[in-house]
């Protein structure tokens, strides 16, 4: 429940979000980035040593520490100074005209990525601007207008439209797909990327292994389902099994 805490002294916070305010990024970099992620890693890795030389050692992982990790190449940018302080003035946070998300006609939204000049210069094609101020695709000074001028272009066409435009392109072009969309996308769909378990749609194991595939194996049990298995793993006897029964300790 702390992890906006844990992010918030590492500076990913800071530079996630609005002009007006830092954003929760969900809990995708502290908990799972910056911390589970992290900590499997180290894991595995401390398997592979351990293998190697028949020695332990102590694994220290710490969310903080992860998700300030994940901003090494921020660090690196604000070191050579291609990087501000201030939210949405930079390539990567929403400052850019061209890395950005854009709302169409019907309310849906599309993201557009097109940082590469080729890509740049397909995303003007497709979207049919010949706006010379276009060309300065790196001024930053310009990039305010630029981007008020490509929202009013995507703001003439629906997500859908949008789509059968540029989606088969490499104008590094996604439409913005909520929960529910997002299982349904052909790429998903190609990919088996979501699942479906007990009548749940749910994102398929992650990585795949070609000789080891992952799958889920069922549905989470119900409370209690494994009681008495993980009793008798901890040493209790069948009595007294019986007797945390007969006083309702233990169901089932």
């Amino acid at each position: 429940g702390h992890d906006m805490n844990y992010i918030a002294i590492t500076g990913a916070l800071h530079a996630i979000g609005t002009e007006d305010k830092p954003v929760p990024p969900l809990n995708l970099v502290g908990d799972f980035g910056g911390g589970a992620l992290y900590l499997a890693f180290g894991i595995l890795a401390g398997v592979i040593k351990a293998r190697e030389t028949g020695e332990g050692q102590v694994i220290d992982c710490a969310m903080s520490d992860g998700a300030a990790s994940l901003m090494a190449m921020f660090y690196g940018f604000k070191a050579s100074g291609s990087w501000t302080e201030n939210r949405r003035s930079n390539l990567l946070d929403g400052g850019a005209h061209f890395y950005d998300t854009y709302q169409c006609s019907d309310g849906k939204w599309v993201s557009i990525g097109s940082i590469e000049p080729q890509f740049y210069a397909l995303l003007l094609e497709k979207t049919g601007i010949s706006d010379p101020a276009f060309k300065s695709q790196m001024d930053r000074s310009a990039w305010p207008d630029l981007k008020a001028k490509l929202a009013a272009v995507i703001a003439t066409k629906t997500q859908s439209e949008w789509c059968a435009l540029m989606e088969a392109t490499d104008v590094c072009f996604a439409p913005v797909l909520d929960l529910d969309e997002a299982p349904k996308h052909a790429h998903n769909v190609a990919r088996q990327t979501f699942v479906e378990v007990a009548g749940v749609t749910q994102p398929a194991p992650a990585p795949r292994f070609s000789k080891t595939p992952g799958a889920i194996q069922g549905p989470p049990p119900s409370i209690g389902a494994h009681d008495q298995q993980a009793l008798k793993d901890w040493g209790f006897s069948d009595a007294d099994l019986a007797a945390l029964r007969g006083n309702g300790a233990l169901n089932g």
